[in-house]
């Protein structure tokens, strides 16, 4: 820290990290929603549509270890202002698009600026932050995206009922804008570029580092996994019961309400207790609420099964992140966090497709039940490990 006779203060992040994150959070969760009735307005099938839906997640990878080099060669600040211009104009293709590619082409590039956005701000306060205050700082982080994920689609819910789908399209354009411009008004040193690493490759870092990420890094990609498949199987199992669609929508709606209000209670228990008395917690819930979803037969089984998902889910906010930040070296922290990061993400992207396998090979419940034995084995890896490496 550059004043190190001064304390340092969470609320110091508000206005350079947190807020510009949030504004960023808002507008990829108004874009989400509408990209396959996008895509099909263009004259995309459903599989298509799907497929188009799905590159921001692509994008994401392809740009994750890329993001490093753009990330020590601009300064966080920097990196994050180009990110949120950059999206704002991908998204502009979007806008205007005449065909399937324009669309596809202004997805991807949206997804790579996330991984450009998301390791700055993750790789900024991985330095910057003590350790005893980390869990708190990266909890809010993740607050800010429960936050827009919120905010997001009701804002494109409310331009929809005006306007066409298209419209919705300038809700990601105008929050990327105002999320660089808050980014560019910061006061000189509230975001102070960290020192890049300048002597180590990314595949020369995941090799050195590769006992962390074999172990809790591996640990760290089930709980990317588990969330992914709430986020999934929740709506399918609605379809499995029958469960009428506005009813799944309200009861996903009240646990995502909750999962949101307890977003700071994980950075608690983590700065207070450590990383394993919210990391096992958490896993062990989210196993057991799968197992559980079998079980789950009507309305109330379902908005039992979804809150109790949420609860432990909202035990973990912020914690990758942490756990990455803990893990990353300080000689070469961007070049872990970006290997580290591309790990979570390639297990994201892998969920869709594993819950689709197991289901069409045996049945939805095994699938859920399937993905129950992964957040246990995650559990099992996050008690074993946490303790085992230095924080940094």
């Amino acid at each position: 820290m550059s004043k190190a006779s001064k304390p340092f203060q969470i609320k110091s992040l508000v206005y350079p990290v947190f807020l510009p994150s949030l504004l960023f959070s808002i507008g990829e969760a108004g874009l989400i929603p509408i990209i396959p009735a996008s895509a099909e307005s263009l004259g995309a099938d459903i599989p298509t549509a799907t497929l188009i839906a799905g590159l921001g997640l692509l994008g994401t990878l392809f740009a994750d270890i890329p993001a490093v080099r753009f990330v020590n060669h601009f300064g966080e600040r920097k990196a994050m202002i180009y990110a949120a211009a950059v999206a704002s104009m991908a998204i502009l293709f979007a806008v205007f698009a005449s065909n399937i590619w324009m669309l596809s082409l202004g997805i991807f590039l949206t997804g790579g600026c996330h991984a450009v956005f998301g390791l700055a701000r993750h790789g900024f306060i991985a330095e910057v932050v003590p350790v005893e205050k980390r869990g708190r700082a990266l909890a809010i982080l993740g607050g800010t995206f429960r936050g827009g994920g919120f905010i997001g689609p009701l804002i494109g819910a409310a331009v929809l009922s005006v306007w066409s789908v298209q419209s919705v399209y300038w809700v990601p354009v105008i929050f990327s804008i105002l999320a660089g411009i808050v980014l560019l008004t910061t006061k000189p040193g509230s975001l102070a570029d960290t020192p890049p690493n300048q002597g180590f490759g990314i595949f020369h870092i995941a090799k050195r580092e590769r006992k962390k990420l074999q172990t809790l890094g591996i640990a760290a990609s089930t709980l990317g996994i588990a969330r992914t498949a709430r986020a999934i199987g929740l709506p399918l199992w609605a379809l499995y019961i029958h469960l009428p669609i506005a009813t799944a929508a309200l009861y996903i709606g009240i646990a995502g309400a909750l999962d949101f209000a307890l977003f700071y209670t994980s950075g608690q228990v983590v700065d207070k207790f450590g990383r394993r008395w919210a990391a096992v917690p958490t896993m062990v819930g989210m196993a057991f609420s799968f197992f559980a979803l079998s079980l789950a037969q009507d309305s109330t089984g379902f908005l039992l099964v979804a809150l109790a998902l949420s609860l432990s889910n909202a035990l973990g906010s912020g914690l990758v992140m942490v756990i990455g930040a803990d893990l990353a070296p300080k000689d070469a922290r961007n070049e872990f966090l970006a290997f580290y990061r591309l790990m979570i993400d390639g297990g994201v992207a892998l969920t869709a497709p594993t819950i689709a396998v197991l289901t069409f090979a045996f049945g939805l419940p095994l699938a859920m039940t399937g993905m129950g034995v992964i957040a246990l084995g995650g559990a099992i890896g996050m008690w074993r490990y946490i303790p085992k490496f230095e924080i940094n």
